[in-house]
């Protein structure tokens, strides 16, 4: 078993794994980490195995994240070859994906990262003289207008297709779609929207919104679409009034689950906030 893998419950992250392989992965490895070690393991050919579907994930072990993060997650560890998968399902027909580590894999992506951090050390204190003549010599002005730059370059993808790109996927994660950001039709609207001077963050907002009053609605997540909530009515869209302020109440309200303690926070937070707040 891997040093940085823990077979406790709650859910406790290594800040270094999470570094090493992304928060949500590592959230992932250590959940599924947790069930390889439990009695519900399966041992076939050598190899410790965990049985789950992505909606079981999710209930069981992932509330505080929607079915398409939980999705992406998985897949981004299997990517990585963290995370092998089987099939060992006893009917032909029962496609149910099995789960298990590839703990050298974690290993070996631990140990890269590590001597990765210890190169960037030695790089810094190489050039640590050098970087502090330049800064005891710059203007404090010019200093003031690089952070100014470079904070607005992360708030905002850069191109009209980044931009579009980052919003598709937004769609398709709220509302398990897989519209794509090529289409037409839809980088038409996208476009003509920008040109109007929304945000991206303006076509979340809407996003949120409408998942929020149509997902659950059977007559009207239909319309979870580019074509109706990027068209004419946008604007409307965005200024429909949301009640009141965060509240467990309020449709718009989720509170946010600490990882590190599988408990919620006292202080709510929107949908938006709680799936890009890295913590």
């Amino acid at each position: 078993m891997s040093k940085w893998l823990f077979d406790s419950h709650p859910i406790v992250v290594d800040r270094e794994l999470a570094k090493a392989f992304g928060l949500n992965e590592a959230i992932v490895l250590q959940q599924l980490n947790y069930w390889l070690n439990g009695k519900s393991a399966k041992l076939i050919n050598g190899r410790k195995w965990i049985y789950n579907s992505y909606k079981q994930w999710q209930k069981d072990n992932f509330p505080f994240w929607s079915l398409a993060t939980v999705r992406r997650a998985i897949e981004n560890c299997e990517k990585k070859g963290l995370i092998i998968t089987g099939n060992f399902n006893k009917a032909g027909f029962d496609k149910t994906k099995w789960y298990s580590i590839d703990y050298d894999a974690v290993d070996r992506g631990m140990s890269k990262r590590v001597a990765q951090n210890e190169q960037t050390d030695c790089s810094k204190r190489a050039n640590g003289v050098a970087q502090n003549e330049q800064t005891n010599t710059r203007d404090y002005s010019e200093i003031t207008t690089e952070i100014t730059t470079d904070n607005n370059s992360r708030a905002e993808p850069d191109s009209v297709a980044e931009k579009i790109k980052t919003i598709v996927d937004y769609l398709n994660e709220k509302t398990d779609s897989h519209y794509k950001a090529t289409t037409p039709k839809t980088k038409q609207l996208v476009q003509a929207r920008l040109k109007e001077g929304f945000t991206v963050d303006d076509f979340k907002t809407v996003i949120d919104k409408k998942t929020a009053t149509w997902l659950n609605d059977n007559k009207m997540n239909k319309y979870l679409r580019p074509l109706t909530l990027f068209g004419t009515k946008f604007e409307d869209y965005l200024n429909e009034k949301v009640k009141g302020q965060p509240n467990k109440n309020d449709p718009y309200y989720t509170e946010r689950i600490n990882p590190m303690t599988g408990q919620p926070d006292p202080n709510g937070l929107t949908r938006y906030q709680m799936d890009n707040e890295y913590w």
